[in-house]
Protein backbone atom coordinates (compact mmCIF):
# COMPACT_ATOMS: atom_id res chain seq x y z
CA UNK A 1 0.00 0.00 0.00
CA UNK A 2 1.73 3.24 -0.83
CA UNK A 3 1.85 5.65 1.58
CA UNK A 4 1.31 9.51 1.51
CA UNK A 5 3.88 11.71 2.82
CA UNK A 6 4.76 11.81 6.29
CA UNK A 7 3.65 14.28 8.37
CA UNK A 8 5.88 17.08 9.86
CA UNK A 9 6.82 17.79 11.95
CA UNK A 10 6.20 14.02 13.64
CA UNK A 11 3.13 13.70 16.40
CA UNK A 12 2.92 11.18 18.71
CA UNK A 13 -0.20 9.32 17.96
CA UNK A 14 -2.43 6.88 20.97
CA UNK A 15 -3.97 4.57 19.58
CA UNK A 16 -6.79 2.38 21.84
CA UNK A 17 -7.87 -0.59 20.32
CA UNK A 18 -9.11 -4.02 21.81
CA UNK A 19 -8.87 -5.49 17.96
CA UNK A 20 -4.80 -6.85 17.56
CA UNK A 21 -5.18 -7.09 13.75
CA UNK A 22 -6.98 -4.30 13.06
CA UNK A 23 -4.58 -1.99 15.69
CA UNK A 24 -1.60 -3.86 14.02
CA UNK A 25 -3.11 -2.58 10.64
CA UNK A 26 -3.64 1.27 11.81
CA UNK A 27 -0.12 1.52 13.28
CA UNK A 28 1.37 0.41 10.26
CA UNK A 29 -0.38 2.45 8.10
CA UNK A 30 -0.17 5.68 10.51
CA UNK A 31 3.46 5.15 11.38
CA UNK A 32 4.28 4.85 7.12
CA UNK A 33 2.78 8.14 7.00
CA UNK A 34 5.21 9.92 9.28
CA UNK A 35 3.82 9.81 13.09
CA UNK A 36 5.15 8.13 15.94
CA UNK A 37 2.38 5.51 17.23
CA UNK A 38 1.95 4.19 20.74
CA UNK A 39 -0.67 1.22 20.86
CA UNK A 40 -2.85 0.33 23.94
CA UNK A 41 -5.82 -2.40 24.23
CA UNK A 42 -7.81 -1.30 26.84
CA UNK A 43 -8.10 1.92 29.35
CA UNK A 44 -5.67 0.77 32.04
CA UNK A 45 -2.80 0.29 29.37
CA UNK A 46 -3.69 3.97 27.72
CA UNK A 47 -3.64 5.53 30.87
CA UNK A 48 0.30 4.56 30.99
CA UNK A 49 1.23 5.56 27.79
CA UNK A 50 -0.25 9.08 28.61
CA UNK A 51 1.44 9.38 31.83
CA UNK A 52 4.76 7.98 30.45
CA UNK A 53 4.25 10.24 26.65
CA UNK A 54 3.70 13.54 24.86
CA UNK A 55 0.89 12.10 23.29
CA UNK A 56 -0.60 14.88 20.79
CA UNK A 57 -3.72 13.23 19.36
CA UNK A 58 -5.88 9.98 20.57
CA UNK A 59 -7.63 7.29 18.58
CA UNK A 60 -9.99 5.87 20.41
CA UNK A 61 -12.20 2.74 20.43
CA UNK A 62 -16.23 3.10 22.19
CA UNK A 63 -16.14 -0.66 23.12
CA UNK A 64 -12.97 -2.20 24.79
CA UNK A 65 -12.90 -4.69 27.30
CA UNK A 66 -13.32 -3.45 31.26
CA UNK A 67 -13.48 0.40 31.21
CA UNK A 68 -15.23 1.55 27.98
CA UNK A 69 -13.59 4.60 25.25
CA UNK A 70 -16.35 6.97 26.55
CA UNK A 71 -15.25 7.07 30.23
CA UNK A 72 -11.54 7.63 28.71
CA UNK A 73 -12.45 10.46 26.65
CA UNK A 74 -14.83 12.19 29.34
CA UNK A 75 -11.31 12.20 31.71
CA UNK A 76 -9.30 13.39 28.97
CA UNK A 77 -11.71 16.73 28.11
CA UNK A 78 -11.93 17.30 31.68
CA UNK A 79 -8.45 17.30 32.38
CA UNK A 80 -7.67 19.40 29.27
CA UNK A 81 -6.30 16.46 27.46
CA UNK A 82 -5.26 15.62 23.78
CA UNK A 83 -7.70 15.74 21.00
CA UNK A 84 -10.10 12.54 20.62
CA UNK A 85 -10.76 10.88 17.83
CA UNK A 86 -13.70 8.53 18.63
CA UNK A 87 -14.57 5.04 16.52
CA UNK A 88 -17.20 2.69 17.20
CA UNK A 89 -18.87 0.18 14.97
CA UNK A 90 -22.52 0.76 16.50
CA UNK A 91 -22.99 4.19 14.19
CA UNK A 92 -25.98 4.72 16.41
CA UNK A 93 -26.33 8.22 16.69
CA UNK A 94 -26.80 8.36 20.06
CA UNK A 95 -23.28 7.00 20.73
CA UNK A 96 -22.08 9.58 18.76
CA UNK A 97 -23.97 12.58 20.22
CA UNK A 98 -22.81 10.50 23.96
CA UNK A 99 -18.93 10.70 22.52
CA UNK A 100 -18.99 14.15 21.17
CA UNK A 101 -20.86 15.59 24.19
CA UNK A 102 -18.49 14.42 26.59
CA UNK A 103 -15.50 15.48 24.87
CA UNK A 104 -14.71 13.79 21.38
CA UNK A 105 -13.16 16.43 18.50
CA UNK A 106 -14.29 13.71 15.68
CA UNK A 107 -16.60 10.46 15.81
CA UNK A 108 -16.19 7.95 12.76
CA UNK A 109 -17.89 4.66 12.40
CA UNK A 110 -15.82 1.27 11.99
CA UNK A 111 -14.89 -0.11 9.05
CA UNK A 112 -13.07 2.95 8.21
CA UNK A 113 -10.44 3.03 5.66
CA UNK A 114 -6.73 4.03 6.39
CA UNK A 115 -7.01 6.83 4.13
CA UNK A 116 -9.67 8.26 5.81
CA UNK A 117 -8.63 7.25 9.27
CA UNK A 118 -5.10 9.80 8.00
CA UNK A 119 -7.15 12.30 6.74
CA UNK A 120 -8.67 12.52 10.02
CA UNK A 121 -5.67 12.35 12.05
CA UNK A 122 -3.83 14.94 10.08
CA UNK A 123 -7.12 17.70 10.64
CA UNK A 124 -7.12 17.26 14.19
CA UNK A 125 -3.36 17.39 14.94
CA UNK A 126 -3.52 21.00 12.72
CA UNK A 127 -6.09 21.79 14.73
CA UNK A 128 -4.18 21.83 17.49
CA UNK A 129 -0.76 21.92 17.04
CA UNK A 130 2.16 20.93 19.82
CA UNK A 131 2.81 23.80 21.88
CA UNK A 132 4.13 24.60 25.46
CA UNK A 133 1.89 22.93 27.58
CA UNK A 134 -0.44 26.00 29.72
CA UNK A 135 0.64 25.23 33.66
CA UNK A 136 -2.77 23.83 35.38
CA UNK A 137 -4.84 26.26 37.63
CA UNK A 138 -6.79 25.22 40.52
CA UNK A 139 -8.65 28.58 40.89
CA UNK A 140 -9.00 32.27 39.32
CA UNK A 141 -10.30 35.43 40.31
CA UNK A 142 -10.98 38.11 38.32
CA UNK A 143 -12.99 41.82 39.00
CA UNK A 144 -14.47 40.25 42.21
CA UNK A 145 -15.42 36.86 40.51
CA UNK A 146 -13.58 33.48 41.61
CA UNK A 147 -13.78 30.35 39.04
CA UNK A 148 -13.28 27.10 40.96
CA UNK A 149 -11.61 24.75 38.29
CA UNK A 150 -12.03 21.60 40.52
CA UNK A 151 -16.26 22.01 40.72
CA UNK A 152 -16.19 23.96 38.25
CA UNK A 153 -17.96 26.95 39.78
CA UNK A 154 -18.04 30.47 39.18
CA UNK A 155 -18.98 32.36 41.63
CA UNK A 156 -20.22 36.08 41.08
CA UNK A 157 -18.91 39.20 43.73
CA UNK A 158 -21.82 38.37 45.99
CA UNK A 159 -21.69 35.02 46.44
CA UNK A 160 -24.28 33.53 43.77
CA UNK A 161 -23.04 30.87 41.76
CA UNK A 162 -22.85 31.45 38.12
CA UNK A 163 -23.95 28.30 35.99
CA UNK A 164 -21.49 27.57 33.05
CA UNK A 165 -22.21 24.67 30.49
CA UNK A 166 -19.29 22.65 29.44
CA UNK A 167 -18.63 25.49 26.23
CA UNK A 168 -18.72 28.37 28.09
CA UNK A 169 -16.28 26.60 31.13
CA UNK A 170 -13.50 25.90 28.45
CA UNK A 171 -14.34 29.12 26.66
CA UNK A 172 -13.85 31.54 29.98
CA UNK A 173 -10.61 29.28 30.83
CA UNK A 174 -8.80 30.39 27.53
CA UNK A 175 -9.55 33.67 28.16
CA UNK A 176 -8.26 33.86 31.53
CA UNK A 177 -5.37 32.11 31.24
CA UNK A 178 -4.71 35.48 28.92
CA UNK A 179 -5.76 38.27 30.60
CA UNK A 180 -5.96 41.36 28.12
CA UNK A 181 -4.49 39.10 25.09
CA UNK A 182 -7.05 38.66 22.05
CA UNK A 183 -7.40 35.03 21.91
CA UNK A 184 -8.16 34.31 17.96
CA UNK A 185 -11.85 33.63 16.80
CA UNK A 186 -10.56 30.53 15.21
CA UNK A 187 -8.64 28.82 19.04
CA UNK A 188 -12.22 29.33 20.14
CA UNK A 189 -14.28 27.73 17.70
CA UNK A 190 -11.91 24.93 17.79
CA UNK A 191 -12.14 24.90 21.80
CA UNK A 192 -16.30 24.74 20.98
CA UNK A 193 -16.50 21.64 18.75
CA UNK A 194 -18.84 18.75 19.52
CA UNK A 195 -20.33 21.60 21.93
CA UNK A 196 -23.01 23.00 19.59
CA UNK A 197 -25.15 22.24 16.48
CA UNK A 198 -25.00 25.39 14.95
CA UNK A 199 -22.38 26.63 12.31
CA UNK A 200 -19.18 27.37 13.39
CA UNK A 201 -19.22 30.78 13.46
CA UNK A 202 -22.94 31.34 14.73
CA UNK A 203 -21.92 28.83 17.85
CA UNK A 204 -18.94 31.14 18.73
CA UNK A 205 -20.71 33.98 18.70
CA UNK A 206 -24.07 32.32 21.13
CA UNK A 207 -21.20 30.95 23.00
CA UNK A 208 -19.46 34.50 23.65
CA UNK A 209 -23.19 36.33 24.19
CA UNK A 210 -24.39 33.66 26.50
CA UNK A 211 -21.04 34.04 28.67
CA UNK A 212 -20.55 37.60 28.32
CA UNK A 213 -24.45 37.87 29.61
CA UNK A 214 -23.62 35.58 32.50
CA UNK A 215 -21.05 37.61 33.44
CA UNK A 216 -21.75 41.21 33.06
CA UNK A 217 -25.39 40.92 34.55
CA UNK A 218 -23.44 40.06 38.17
CA UNK A 219 -20.86 43.70 37.69
CA UNK A 220 -21.31 46.62 35.54
CA UNK A 221 -18.89 47.71 32.66
CA UNK A 222 -17.89 45.25 29.78
CA UNK A 223 -15.21 42.98 30.84
CA UNK A 224 -15.27 40.66 27.51
CA UNK A 225 -14.23 42.45 24.59
CA UNK A 226 -14.72 41.53 20.91
CA UNK A 227 -12.03 42.45 17.92
CA UNK A 228 -14.79 41.67 14.96
CA UNK A 229 -12.47 39.46 12.76
CA UNK A 230 -10.06 38.74 14.83
CA UNK A 231 -11.30 37.48 18.19
CA UNK A 232 -11.88 38.22 21.95
CA UNK A 233 -10.31 39.45 25.23
CA UNK A 234 -11.08 39.40 28.89
CA UNK A 235 -10.37 42.97 29.89
CA UNK A 236 -9.47 42.73 33.55
CA UNK A 237 -6.68 41.95 36.05
CA UNK A 238 -6.82 38.09 36.64
CA UNK A 239 -4.74 36.50 39.85
CA UNK A 240 -4.40 32.44 39.06
CA UNK A 241 -3.52 29.81 41.75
Amino acid sequence: MRSDPPATPASTLLLVEDDTDLRAEMARYLTANGYVVHQAPDVPTARRVLAEHPIQLVVLDVNLPGEDGLSLCRSLADGGGPPILMLSAMGESVDRILGLELGADDYVVKPITPRELLARVKVLVRRRPIAAPVPRRSAYAFAGFRLDMASRQLRAPRGAIVLLTRGELSLLQALLDRPRVVVPREEIAGLLKGETTEPVGRGVDLHISRLRRKIEDHVAGEIIRTYRGVGYMLDAQVTAE
